[in-house]
């Protein structure tokens, strides 16, 4: 198939296309430069070439965002401008990867999210939802920058499920060559952890002289998090755990 992935130069991206190009299909990969084989340029922000990029599409993997910007912008407005560029007469399959979490977790970056995800449920389009939950190097580096010296502070009872980058971006492959699911999926790592045991854990490899904190967060996000919501109830599991990622990587830092 004919497939475009939007934000294919970031985290997931990068690793989402050699399994599409592994499985046979015909990849090109969106960034607003367009740079590298198989590159197009398109801006979510701006609208800028979106219809040029998308022509011809059977398949979009929609994986960009802007969580350090402005997702408003970016993942609720420009997935708005994403439905109004693509060809509905070519297009077999859009798959939009959200996070695990978006409806219950009180952040701004997540409501972004799911009212882009409000924005594809609206657009009549043959659609999955994939939310996954975060991901080892995410969890790796947030860990780092908490570390205060000999201090590790981090949350107390936030519980995650952490799951291996590579193992979503496969799973995302096998889901963009199936049928389309109408509606939201959830994938998430093999294992549930309090974020204190990844902490340790995390510690034992890293900064084997830090000593970790668990300080109490108040008010609604961390109420969300001590009660599981940003753990993944349903769907696929990945299978590299938290503990084979620390032994096998390098730190991010």
């Amino acid at each position: 198939m004919d497939v475009l992935v939007t934000g294919a130069t970031g985290r997931l991206g990068r690793r989402l296309v050699p399994h599409l190009q592994d499985a046979g299909h015909r990849v090109r990969q969106m960034s607003r430069r367009g740079t590298g084989p198989g590159g197009v340029r398109g801006d979510l922000a701006t609208g800028r070439d979106l219809g040029h990029a998308l022509a011809g599409a059977e398949v979009v993997v929609h994986a960009a965002s802007d969580p350090r910007g402005n997702p408003w912008e970016v993942d609720v407005a420009g997935t708005r401008r994403l439905v109004e560029a693509v060809d509905r007469d070519r297009l077999r399959h859009l798959v939009y990867v959200s996070i695990v979490g978006i409806d219950r977790v009180p952040l701004s970056y997540y409501r972004a999210k799911y009212a882009a995800e409000q924005v594809l449920l609206a657009s009549r389009l043959p659609i999955t939802l994939v939310r996954i939950t975060q991901f080892h190097e995410f969890a790796d580096e947030l860990l780092e920058t908490a570390r205060r010296g000999p201090l590790l502070p981090v949350p107390m009872g936030w519980r995650v499920q952490p799951v291996d980058v590579d193992d979503a971006a496969a799973h995302l492959a096998a889901a963009a060559a199936a049928e389309p699911d109408g509606g939201v999926v959830e994938f998430g790592g093999p294992e549930e952890h309090s974020v204190a045991d990844l902490a340790r854990t995390w510690a034992a490899v890293r900064a084997p002289t830090a000593r970790v904190l668990s300080t109490p967060v108040p008010g609604r996000l961390g109420a969300a998090l001590r009660d599981g919501a940003a753990l993944p109830g349903r769907g696929g599991r990945g299978r590299r755990t938290w503990a084979d990622y620390l032994a096998g990587s390098s730190s991010p830092a």
